[in-house]
């Protein structure tokens, strides 16, 4: 017995294959229907549905206004089968003259502004095209795309638009597909007009050539770039780079000497309420120590005006400050990942992109001009089938009033096509007059001419590029830099040369006590006046180390690897609470312990050595970490581990060893370095060093006995030369081996 054949088959396959064929599906989907544009129009579907259903509603730019939710309602309705609010924020977006250079929609009402205030809803807003979106559409119905089918096979709709306008640099895009994103800033459309007609000129033209017309991008909110050329260069070059765009700032200057800062352009796509919320809150938490208040003074124009703290802070540095830890500077990501004209995601580099963008004016002008000359030639047909009327129309008439048929006697006795028959059978009655003859011949003749200027277009690919040049030219006269809208908004400036702003200046100074437990815990004590008995641990843990610095200061710790590592003061946790484990701060191997923090102290020169007791004298700026990971200073055998970390403020050494050998020697016989194993201090056999102490040999040594400190003015019997064995030490020394408690 057969199975039915609309019975259902079951088939088997792996749950990884078919998620992997269905997700592959998502993706392409996402990258060609949603997040990528074409290169030849630099639209993505929905924008391309949107203005071709506005052009259908006749939302010219000489026309009036429609209602928003009009206009959305038939994109959703006719081409684009998704949510109301995805259509309407594209709209938004359009037509806005913060987000796109040279907006493709013209916007009537409330369409959000640079603050991120939202549009109001789209019953309330109208719309119509602008000329650059009549540019982009133009010959759309000269046959110049193709079309297809729309979602319900109602209607058709565009495949890419004819793109007089190079709307993919003009105004750029952005979009995250799957495994893949794009993010193309837009550009001053003269600058594009120029590179075009350059590369038409000569099309082995390099990227380097063409970035002489096209050096940077252009935003519509302005602002300052100031990246090198290089970078610039290598990112048109690849296609991927990044830009950094600064805001425009000027000082003005008040009474008594005082002055202000005053931002008149942001960077592009940073929210301005935003960017003023974050400064306020920076200089509530006292993290721009230069500034004193920010208020925004801003109309129809941007506004901010910044006040320091004092007349003689430098306005470049509190800029610097503010670059550095705002979005007054950014980092836009270029990334020109497009869909070239097959459909495939490719990342173009700046001549790529050019000529994609000829290369479909190229088709358009051969599509347009096809069109046209079979229009022509169809209607020269007809002409021609008049002018046999006229020249024999008594006959004409008399087969009309007299046979049956006229259509076949017509064709059969002038030799005329079925056409121009049905053309003369047409025709009224007053186009019989002697003026409609003349004017026949006359359009006939006009006709003529441009059908053979077609002809000679469609058969020589110079002409072809000379329209195409002309073409361009006119798009650059009507949007290039004479007009308001034209002209460049970005400044480009040389790269800024680094400023340095002293951690002084970038932290507030305040006195903190630094408090290091034995378990690595480290916190941050409001003021110098603790005392260590106030100071509370966890359970089982104590203190280890404490030193009182300010927040501007830099704290070294060395560490039992022989590496210094570099924190700045305002970085501890401050509180009431135990604090956090230094290796948040620094990266410090689990089986290392600290061994020393001090200040750092610009010039001052420590001892540092090992618990075999070698060692050399080293300048603090040498130890000074860039990174997490610390600075190798000290270089360690195996099973040696770095052990001292000493301020050198006297002439003479005095060491002691675990087996109770105490020798001095002058502090000039220890080499300075800037890294390595160092000398032998003190020589040992089986022992190692038990603690060193740097002092002034006329002030004598002091060291802790049972009566209090002691101080031993008689060293002669203990001084020595470097690297020798010692002597045992005075009578009462500590049992410990240490020169303090």
């Amino acid at each position: 017995m057969h199975k039915a054949e609309s019975e259902p088959q079951i088939f088997y396959t792996k749950l990884a294959d078919a998620l992997s064929e269905r997700y592959l599906a998502y993706a392409m989907s996402t990258i060609v229907s949603r997040s990528l544009p074409d290169v030849r129009d630099g639209l993505k579907p929905v924008h391309r549905r949107l203005l071709f259903a506005m052009r259908e509603l006749g939302l010219n730019p000489s026309s009036g206004f429609k209602k928003c939710a009009r206009v959305v309602g038939d994109v959703i309705g006719k081409y684009h089968p998704h949510g109301d609010v995805a259509v309407y924020e594209t709209m938004v977006r359009l037509a806005q003259s913060f987000a796109v250079r040279y907006p493709l929609v013209e916007g009537q009402g409330n369409f959000g502004n640079v603050d991120g205030d939202r549009a109001a809803a789209m019953r309330y807003t109208g719309a119509r095209l602008t000329p650059a979106a009549m540019a982009l559409m133009d010959g759309i119905d000269d046959n110049a795309v193709d079309l297809r089918p729309t979602y319900s096979g109602d209607d058709d709709e565009p495949v890419v638009m004819p793109a007089a306008f190079p709307n993919l640099l003009a105004n750029g895009t952005s979009g995250i597909a799957v495994g893949m994103a794009t993010n193309i800033p837009p550009h001053n459309l003269e600058e594009i007009c120029n590179a075009l007609l350059y590369l038409i000129k000569k099309p082995e033209a390099s990227v380097q050539d063409l970035i002489a017309f096209i050096p940077a991008p252009d935003f519509p909110t302005g602002g300052v770039i100031v990246e090198t050329k290089a970078n610039l260069l290598k990112a048109y070059q690849t296609g991927k780079g990044a830009i950094r765009l600064r805001a425009k700032w000027q000082k003005e200057d008040l009474s008594h000497g005082q002055y202000q800062i005053v931002i008149t352009e942001i960077p592009y796509q940073v929210q301005k309420s935003e960017l003023i919320a974050k400064i306020a809150k920076l200089i509530l938490d006292k993290k721009l120590p230069l500034i004193s208040d920010i208020r925004d003074e801003s109309d129809e124009n941007v506004r901010i005006v910044i006040e320091p703290k004092s007349r003689t802070v430098e306005p470049e540095q509190l800029m610097e400050l503010l670059f550095r830890q705002t979005e007054l500077q950014i980092n836009f990501s270029l990334n020109m990942n497009v869909l070239d004209a097959m459909g495939v995601p490719k990342v173009m580099n700046l001549k790529e992109v050019l000529q994609a963008f000829l290369e479909h004016r190229q088709n358009v002008l051969i599509r347009r001009s096809t069109f046209k000359k079979n229009k022509i030639e169809n209607r020269l047909e007809v002409l021609d089938g008049f002018l046999i009327a006229f020249l024999n129309l008594d006959r004409v008439i008399e087969i009309i009033r007299n046979e049956d048929e006229p259509k076949n006697i017509l064709m059969t006795e002038f030799k005329i096509s079925e056409i121009q028959a049905e053309a003369i059978l047409n025709m009224r009655l007053r186009s019989l007059r002697k003026l409609e003859e003349n004017q026949i011949n006359a359009e006939h003749n006009k006709l003529a001419q441009e059908l053979l200027e077609l002809q000679n277009l469609l058969a020589d690919e110079k002409i072809r590029w000379k329209t195409i040049s002309a073409e361009i030219s006119e798009i650059k006269l009507k949007f290039g830099s004479k007009t308001i809208i034209g002209k460049r908004k970005s400044l480009i400036a040389d790269a800024p040369t680094p400023i340095d702003v002293p951690i002084d200046v970038l932290v507030e100074k305040e006195p903190i006590t630094i408090l290091l437990s034995d378990k690595g815990w480290i916190r941050a004590l409001r003021g110098h006046d603790g005392s260590p008995e106030e100071y509370k641990f966890k359970d089982g843990d104590s203190l280890r180390l404490e030193l009182k610095a300010y927040t501007t200061d830099k704290i070294l710790f060395f560490a039992e690897n022989g590496r210094f590592y570099t924190v700045t003061g305002d970085k501890f946790p401050k509180g009431r609470g135990f604090g956090e484990p230094v290796r948040l701060f620094i990266d410090l191997p689990e089986d290392t312990d600290i061994v020393q923090m001090l200040v750092y102290s610009p010039g001052q020169k420590l001892l540092v050595a090992s618990s075999t007791g070698k060692g050399f004298i080293v300048n603090e700026d040498d130890v000074l970490a860039q990174t997490r990971n610390g600075k190798i200073v000290l270089n360690l055998a195996d099973n040696d581990l770095g052990k001292f970390c000493i301020l050198v403020n006297g002439n003479t050494v005095a060491i002691i060893g675990q087996n109770r050998r105490m020798l001095m020697f002058k502090i000039s016989e220890i080499p300075q370095m800037s890294r390595g194993k160092g000398v032998i201090l003190q020589r040992y056999q089986g022992a190692k060093t038990s603690d060193i102490k740097i002092f002034n040999a006329e002030d004598g040594l002091s060291y802790p006995s049972a009566g209090g400190i002691r101080v031993e003015r008689n060293l002669i019997g203990w001084l020595g030369k470097r690297a020798s064995v010692g002597k045992l030490p005075p009578v009462g020394f500590p049992r410990t081996n240490k020169f303090s408690k």
